[in-house]
């Protein structure tokens, strides 16, 4: 068949499909507004219906695989979209969803004349693939149509030609969905058994961020009797990311689940009794100046994240369990006496296994119980004498100690209970402020922690847990919300490679994954970098050079491009060289979002003035920034990770910028750009960069 003749069945084959999508919306009826239980789950599955047919109708399907299911049946075309759509008045499939396990060959397939299989809910099917064939369908019409593989000829080269042109695309100001172009490595963390804690390390582009994503919406689908997109959650770096991957799920139909930062959900957790110190004033602590090795590793984030810290806050913990229960009698009246003994038999019996504060205020009501039920079994109705007891019980139950979770917390750094071990200077600065009821960053995990263990988790426990740049959470950080759960079910994902808060954050995923047992961990390695061309990778993984780590460096997908730019520049010419190489970019027409990266937050307010006074419209990034523009931007190199542009200018990559503490940050800012990578030096040029 001709490429010409492929077109044209295809594009009638779709006309129809969105004939009978169409056909099927408008016999939704409209949404039901009464009280009847039965009527409102009916249109809670009609509006499901609803959603999916509206996905399908801006894009029906993007793939087609033709598989033979041995033995000897005829090759059927399968037509894979983000939601599966039967034919109206039928069962039968119009298109199959991308979750459901037949698709699975679509992602896994790569080539060749053996057998392709999958596992169905009746086991294993075995097959042949006859043709793979990719869609790009935009307002009805299919604009363009790759095979990628065709059963008996030679493949040649044309394996990644969809890929490398969805690849070629520009930026918006939203990360995308990549169903349509999932790779086989990546399909597998997607379909991973639920009942894990998968670690993934991922260089700078390799989709994990993405992968996680899909992977939630695979769960919800394969396990739809088992978890719910409302116990769901997401822990991203801040809340501008958030907003920049906010269009991926409700894109593949999938709402409700939450998307948060660490921060907002510890004061959500502690019903907010405090406040958290603006982030701005650690990074610029950390980045604005640059910091030794050794003040890097005394910083307070590493002490309180780690879990000899834990170990800390446990005793401390416990000594308040310990006290809980009263070592003398209680005697509301003469010759009526409560044993320590009985007590401390009702706490250790009755209570199971409740949390600390819950066991505190039922042994008070139990005591009050008892002496009411003794004073009536006695007789004594006399007011006074009735009144003397209550006194003595409020008395007694005052001494038996309560604490909120920052009370707890805040006794570790001040007063009689001052734990020794811990750096003078340290519980100095972290009692005076919580004392204005203010924590720091790395005050959290431990905050969370106790309000864990005295009072529980509010809400229902957590289906899934994903934690997106998890190389800069600490291991306090990571057992807080283990405890979130009854069975490990996480997608924990980062890279070593790009752990620039290292005053806080993990050295190697040990530190993390020894808090689970060998079982329930899985550990998956993204190698491959989708994002930038091979000049821009290859120049990045030299930035890092033997700092490697253990971690492979990137294998960039085979996209060449333009050659990566350095160009040393004097003081005086610096800010209108940058304002020209923008207005050069953006003359190109090639670009739709462009970054100039500075150092610092203070360097990128000059460079931001500085286009403004040259009517450069530009928006200027910042660590409170709830959202992300898209078009040109100025933003410091710590607050680009996570986001991706067209084109990146690095506005000073000299040796005052840069030291070798600092090859992280650049290699960072340079795995920000798709297509184009330019770098200005002031003055001598980082020793990162050779000569």
């Amino acid at each position: 068949m001709t490429v010409q003749s492929a077109y044209q069945e295809e594009q009638e084959r779709l006309t129809k499909s969105l004939e009978d999508i169409l056909t099927q919306l408008q016999a939704i009826g409209p949404r039901y507004k009464g009280d009847d239980f039965t009527e409102q789950m009916l249109d809670l599955q009609q509006e499901e219906r609803r959603l999916r047919l509206e996905i399908s109708k801006r894009e029906p399907y993007f793939g087609r695989i033709d598989f033979e299911e041995l033995p000897g049946n005829e090759a059927k075309p399968l037509y894979i979209g983000k939601a599966g759509v039967a034919k109206k008045d039928s069962n039968e499939l119009l298109v199959i969803d991308w979750r459901a396990p037949a698709a699975s060959v679509f992602y896994s397939f790569t080539g060749g004349e053996a057998p392709a299989s999958y596992e169905s809910p009746d086991g294993q099917i075995e097959g042949h693939v006859h043709l793979k064939r990719n869609f790009m369908i935009r307002q009805g019409e299919i604009v363009r149509l790759v095979d990628s593989y065709v059963r008996g000829q030679d493949e040649g080269s044309v394996t990644d030609e969809f890929l490398l042109y969805r690849l070629g695309e520009n930026k918006d100001n939203k990360l995308r969905d990549i169903v349509s172009t999932i790779q086989g490595e990546q399909d597998l963390i997607i379909r991973a058994d639920r009942s894990k804690a998968l670690f993934i390390q991922g260089v700078a582009g390799s989709g994990k961020t993405t992968v996680a994503l899909h992977r939630l919406a695979f769960l919800l689908y394969q396990y739809a009797d088992k978890m719910r997109a409302e116990r769901m959650i997401i822990f991203a770096p801040n809340r501008m990311f958030l907003d920049y991957i906010s269009g991926v799920l409700p894109e593949l139909g999938v709402g409700d689940i939450q998307q948060t930062t660490f921060s907002d959900w510890t004061v959500e957790l502690l019903e907010k009794t405090i406040t958290v110190s603006d982030p701005s004033d650690a990074m610029s602590y950390w980045f604005e100046e640059r910091r030794t090795a050794e003040e890097i590793e005394h910083a307070s984030g590493r002490f309180k994240g780690n879990l000899a810290f834990k170990k800390i806050v446990d005793e401390r913990i416990a000594d308040f369990e310990n006290r809980i229960v009263p070592v003398i009698p209680f005697i509301p009246i003469d010759r009526l006496e409560l044993s320590p003994a009985q007590m401390r038999e009702w706490y250790d019996t009755d209570y199971g296994e409740e949390t600390l504060m819950k066991k505190r205020d039922r042994l008070v009501s139990r005591i009050r119980r008892w002496f009411e039920s003794e004073l009536k079994m006695k007789g004594i109705a006399d007011k006074k004498v009735r009144a003397k007891a209550l006194a003595k019980f409020n008395s007694f139950t005052k001494k038996i100690p309560s604490y909120t979770a920052l009370q707890l917390y805040a006794s570790l750094f001040s007063g009689k209970q001052q734990v020794d071990d811990i750096p003078k200077q340290l519980s100095k600065a972290t009692a005076a402020r919580l004392k204005n009821e203010v924590a720091a960053a790395e005050d959290l995990a431990p905050l969370a922690y106790i309000q864990l263990q005295l009072f529980g988790l509010s809400k229902q426990a957590f289906d899934h847990i994903v934690i997106d740049e998890a190389q800069d959470y600490s291991p306090f950080q990571l057992e807080v919300l283990r405890l979130c759960q009854r069975t490990a079910s996480m997608t924990v994902l980062g890279d070593l490679q790009q752990g620039i808060h290292a005053y806080a954050g993990v050295q190697s995923w040990g530190q993390l994954t020894e808090l689970f047992t060998e079982e329930q961990i899985g550990y998956y390695e993204l190698n491959r970098s989708y994002r930038s061309t091979t000049e821009i990778i290859e120049f990045a993984n030299k930035i890092l050079g033997s700092m490697t780590g253990g971690v492979k460096p990137a294998v960039p997908v085979f996209r060449s491009g333009d050659a990566v730019i350095v160009e040393s520049i004097s003081d005086e010419a610096w800010l209108p060289a940058l304002e020209a190489t923008v207005r050069e970019w953006q003359a190109q027409g090639e670009y739709e979002t462009i970054s100039v990266i500075g150092r610092t937050a203070s360097e990128c307010e000059v460079i931001y003035n500085y286009l403004q006074e040259k009517e450069l419209p530009a928006s200027l990034v910042q660590s409170k920034q709830p959202a992300y523009g898209g078009g040109l931007s100025v933003v410091p190199v710590y607050l680009s990770k996570g986001l991706e542009f067209d084109a990146v200018l690095i506005a000073d990559a000299g040796e005052e910028a840069y030291a070798p503490l600092d090859a992280k940050l650049l290699y960072v800012g340079c795995t920000r750009a798709l297509h184009k990578l330019k770098l200005y030096s002031r003055g001598k040029l980082t020793s990162l960069l050779g000569e």
